[in-house]
């Protein structure tokens, strides 16, 4: 199972798009995704302020800002 980390922040509009788009293909590929609050620990936010969203699969960056399903798939795929 592959581990999805996304990096966001409420009231961030992007965010709730990857996070929407993470939600509908769950049930096509083995993954588990979990949301980070940057703005709940200051390093994350001095590291990614400008950058959310930001998602990482199996701990290596693999978008930032924008992600639709199938490109998520076959980064995901890539990672096998």
């Amino acid at each position: 199972m592959h581990d999805v980390v996304v990096y966001s922040r409420k009231g961030c509009h992007l965010c709730d798009v990857v996070k929407d788009t993470l939600a509908q293909v769950q049930g096509e590929a083995d993954f588990a995704w979990r949301e980070v609050d940057i703005d709940a620990d200051p390093e994350l936010r001095l590291k990614y302020n400008d950058e959310v969203p930001v998602v990482f699969i199996d701990g290596r960056k693999a978008f930032k800002y924008h992600m639709e399903g199938r490109q998520f798939l076959r980064a995901l795929a890539g990672r096998g």
